[in-house]
C-alpha cells in the first residue's frame, strides 16, 4: 500500500478535469501541472556568523522533510564584506510527494498563522507561468519551535508549472485553493 498526497490525489481528479474543460485542452499533456516547490533564504549576516547558516539548514531541513542545501557566492562584493565561495543562504527544491505533502501544509496551516493574513498578493507571477510569493518570518511554519530560533528569517517560495501562461498557472493556482486577494 502506497501512499498519495492529498492534493495530488485532488489533482488527478478534480482539478485537471476542471482544466482541461475550462481552456479546452486536446491533450492531457497540455494540462498545466506543478513541476517542484524551491524555497530559498538568503541569510546576509552569514558572513560575520557562521552559526546563523547551521541554524538556517537546520530550520529549512525541518520546514520541509528534505535536507537543506547552503548557497555560496559566487564573486567578490568589498562593500558587502564578501568573498567569493562563502555561505551566503540556503534552498531546497521539493518534487513528488513531498512537494504535494509541503503544498498543503503551507496552504492550509502556515499562510493562515500568519500575523495579519488577509491572502496572498495575485502579482508575483513571472510571465511564464511561475508563482513567487516572500514570507517575512519563518516562524509560521508548525515545525518550528519559536522558543529555539536565534534569528527569524524571511524566505522566498516559488511555485514551479508546466505552463507558459501565468493566466492558466493561476487557475492552477485557484484549484488547488491558493487563497489570492480578492480584488
Amino acid at each position: 500500500m502506497s501512499y498519495t498526497p492529498r492534493l495530488k490525489e485532488r489533482y488527478d481528479g478534480d482539478i485537471s478535469k476542471n482544466l482541461k474543460d475550462k481552456f479546452a485542452f486536446k491533450s492531457n499533456m497540455r494540462i498545466p501541472k506543478l513541476e517542484k516547490i524551491v524555497l530559498s533564504q538568503g541569510i546576509g549576516a552569514a558572513t560575520s556568523d557562521k552559526k546563523l547558516i547551521e541554524s538556517a539548514v537546520s530550520d529549512m531541513s525541518r520546514i520541509t522533510g528534505q535536507k537543506a542545501v547552503v548557497t555560496i557566492s559566487k564573486k567578490d562584493i568589498s562593500n558587502f564584506k564578501l568573498r567569493k565561495g562563502m555561505p551566503v543562504g540556503v534552498k531546497v527544491t521539493l518534487r513528488g510527494a513531498k512537494m504535494y505533502d509541503f503544498l498543503d501544509r503551507f496552504i492550509s496551516v502556515s499562510l493562515p498563522r500568519t500575523r495579519d493574513f488577509k491572502g496572498i498578493s495575485a502579482t508575483g507571477f513571472d510571465g511564464r507561468g511561475n508563482y513567487t510569493v516572500g514570507i517575512k518570518e519563518h516562524i509560521i511554519f508548525p515545525e518550528i519551535d519559536i522558543d529555539k530560533v536565534n534569528k527569524i528569517f524571511g524566505m522566498d517560495i516559488t511555485f514551479v508549472t508546466s505552463t507558459d501562461s501565468d493566466e492558466e498557472a493561476k487557475a492552477l493556482f485557484d484549484e488547488f485553493g491558493f487563497p489570492f486577494v480578492k480584488k
